[in-house]
C-alpha cells in the first residue's frame, strides 16, 4: 500500500510539473498597429506583443502569442482556444460579466479623425447625417450608437479598413483609439486629416482602460498576470516599452 500511495504521488508530480511547463496561450488580433500586427516576416509585433512577452518573462512562463479576429475574440477564449488576450482590449462592465480583467496596462481614450478644413465634431447637431467609421464590437461602436445616434454607424472588422474609406472620402469620419490614429496620422500619405476636439474618456462609454482578460475559470493566471503586470510597471520595463512605441504615457496608474 505504501508503494502505491509513493508512486501515485511521484505520478501526481510528474503530471504537474508537465502541467506548469505547458505554454501559456495569449491570443491578439495582429491588425491594430502599433499595439499588434503582422510584421513583412509573418511574426506579430507592437506594444500588445511586447508587454506579453514582458509578462511571461516576469512570470518565468513559456508563452504562445496567437492571432484571433477581433469579433471572435472573447468566445475564443471562453471555448478554450487560448489563455489570455492582450489586445487592447477596453474593460467594461459588460466584458466583465464574461471575463475577467487585470488591472488596466493603459487608457488611451477615444478621437474623432476628420479631413482637415472640415467643421465636423463629436456633438449631435455637427454629426447629424455625417457618415462615421468604427470598428464593430469596439467601446467606440457603442459610443456612438448610444452618444451620437443622429450619425450614421458604418461598422467595419479592422479600423485599417476604415481608415481606407476615410482616404477615399466614403466616410465623413472616424472614432477610433487616440493613440492608434495619432500613429496613422503621422504615417506618409495620410495628410490632409487631423483630429476633431479632445479624446473622450468618459468610462461609460469607453471603459477603464485596455485590460488583459482571462476566463473566469481561471483565477489563478488571473492573479499572475496582474502580479506580473505590477512588477513591471514598478521596475522600468513597462515605462522603456510605452518610450519604444508612443511620444507621450499611455499608462494608467
Amino acid at each position: 500500500m505504501k508503494l502505491k500511495i509513493l508512486a501515485a504521488a511521484a505520478l501526481a508530480s510528474v503530471l504537474g510539473q508537465a502541467a506548469q511547463a505547458d505554454p501559456i496561450r495569449i491570443a491578439t488580433e495582429g491588425a491594430y498597429p502599433p499595439f499588434n500586427y503582422v510584421d513583412e516576416s509573418g511574426e506579430l509585433k507592437g506594444f500588445d506583443v511586447d508587454i506579453a512577452k514582458a509578462l511571461c518573462e516576469e512570470m518565468d512562463a513559456e508563452c504562445e502569442i496567437i492571432s484571433q479576429a477581433w469579433d471572435g475574440m472573447i468566445p475564443g477564449l471562453r471555448a478554450g482556444k487560448y489563455d489570455a488576450i492582450v489586445a487592447s482590449m477596453s474593460i467594461t462592465e459588460k466584458r466583465k460579466n464574461a471575463v475577467n480583467f487585470t488591472r488596466p496596462y493603459y487608457q488611451a481614450g477615444a478621437i474623432l479623425v476628420g479631413p482637415e478644413g472640415s467643421d465636423i465634431a463629436l456633438d449631435p447637431e455637427k454629426l447629424n447625417g455625417k457618415t462615421i467609421g468604427v470598428q464593430r464590437a469596439t467601446t467606440y461602436a457603442n459610443l456612438m450608437r448610444e452618444k451620437y445616434p443622429e450619425a450614421e454607424i458604418k461598422l467595419y472588422d479592422t479600423v485599417e479598413n476604415h481608415n481606407l474609406d476615410l482616404k477615399s472620402e466614403r466616410l465623413d469620419g472616424v472614432v477610433a483609439q487616440r493613440v492608434f490614429m495619432h500613429n496613422w496620422l503621422e504615417e506618409e500619405g495620410n495628410d490632409g486629416f487631423e483630429f476633431k476636439g479632445d479624446p473622450v474618456l468618459d468610462e461609460d462609454y469607453i471603459g477603464e482602460g485596455a485590460g488583459i482578460a482571462v476566463d473566469k475559470s481561471n483565477p489563478e493566471l488571473l492573479e499572475r498576470l496582474d502580479t506580473a503586470l505590477a512588477a513591471i510597471l514598478e521596475n522600468g520595463t513597462y515605462d522603456e516599452l510605452n518610450s519604444k512605441y508612443f511620444p507621450f504615457s499611455i499608462r494608467k496608474d
